[in-house]
């Protein structure tokens, strides 16, 4: 073959490869574990916005971080999105995510909502308030988690399992605060207040208040507020009867957790990763959290919804997430003492 005919060759081979790279930096692969209607919207705004193809596989947040762990460093993913903190930190400690030291992430994101190593990013603030029925509580009578193992409140309040990581990242928050002594007494005593065993969702723990099996139900404001967003009508009579209770604004605040991203430690497409999580932390996907899903924005000059609002103002805790997995072990061992089943 003549040299010129080589070269002519050469080059068209460098060029289809030139091509292939970039087509393959302009995307990156998404494991969520949001639904995917809760996060597609976003996800084609970023597309539109910047050019970058996002793959979208959504699953169940344990399942994810199994399959992340099982595919190793051959996975296809560059980023992990999924809720709470505790979820976050196990992703950490199995060796799936990897250090971002990104000026932008810091800057929007306060650091009490951020892993302190840069492993992974809150996008969204996830509260979890004390919630009460319209008529059946003298709300001045309320005050703070560790008030509601008070006598008072015997049988007259519905909340999850121990097994669900909400509770568990609550239970957390209060062992770095109170100490693994003390919350465990608080525990047992709080326990005996239960209107029922634990059991069922969110949600169910709100039906079970407005239905009259409790007083008080705990619970994340999404869920409330999806209930009364809801096309159900029972749902949404549930979530009228009841009222949203700040706790603990005296001294802590009242407990957040987060969803949030990570880096995964496969990421091929790495810089396009950190775009991504960049974009969902702007104040425009912040306000479309607030307005979609009936969550916080992460970041506080991001506006919120109205239903959002007309539940006020209150004090989050401003407890470093990264302490609610780094605790987790010892809530999961105190409730089980503590006969939280």
């Amino acid at each position: 073959m003549p040299w010129t005919i080589r070269l002519v060759a050469f080059s068209l081979i460098s060029l289809i490869s030139l091509g292939a790279s970039a087509a393959l930096a302009a995307e990156v692969n998404l494991y969520s574990a949001r639904k995917e209607q809760l996060i597609k919207p976003l996800l084609d705004r970023f597309t539109a916005e910047t050019g970058i193809r996002v793959n979208l596989v959504t699953g169940k947040a344990d399942a994810l971080l199994k399959r992340l762990k099982s595919e190793g460093i051959n996975s296809p993913a560059d980023v992990l999105l999924t809720t709470d903190a505790g979820r976050l930190h196990r992703a950490k400690q199995v060796g799936v995510t990897q250090a971002v030291n990104d000026p932008e992430l810091k800057a929007a994101i306060p650091s009490a909502y951020r892993d302190p190593e840069g492993h992974w990013f809150g996008l969204s603030l996830r509260a979890r308030p004390i919630l009460y029925v319209k008529g059946q509580v003298d709300a001045t009578k309320l005050s703070s988690y560790e008030q509601l193992a008070d006598p008072m409140w015997r049988g007259r309040i519905c909340i999850r399992s121990s097994g669900n990581i909400y509770n568990q990242s609550l239970v957390a928050s209060m062992i770095a605060v109170n100490g693994v002594q003390a919350t465990e007494q608080w525990a047992k005593q709080f326990v005996k207040n239960f209107a029922r065993p634990p059991r069922g969702g969110d949600r169910d723990q709100i039906k079970g208040a407005a239905s009259g099996q409790c007083d008080i139900a705990i619970a994340n404001t999404y869920y409330l507020a999806g209930m009364l967003l809801s096309k159900d009508p029972n749902e949404r009579s549930a979530a009228q009867r009841m009222v949203v209770f700040w706790p603990n604004q005296e001294d802590r605040g009242t407990h957040v957790n987060v969803s949030g991203a990570a880096v995964t430690r496969s990421a091929k497409h790495v810089d396009e990763a950190v775009k991504l999580i960049r974009f969902l932390t702007t104040p425009e996907a912040q306000a479309w959290y607030s307005q979609t899903n009936g969550e916080y924005p992460v970041r506080s000059d991001a506006p919120v919804s109205a239903l959002l609002k007309s539940w006020g103002d209150f004090k989050a805790d401003t407890l470093n997430l990264s302490q609610l997995g780094l605790r987790n072990p010892d809530a999961v061992m105190l409730m089980d003492r503590a006969g939280w089943k």
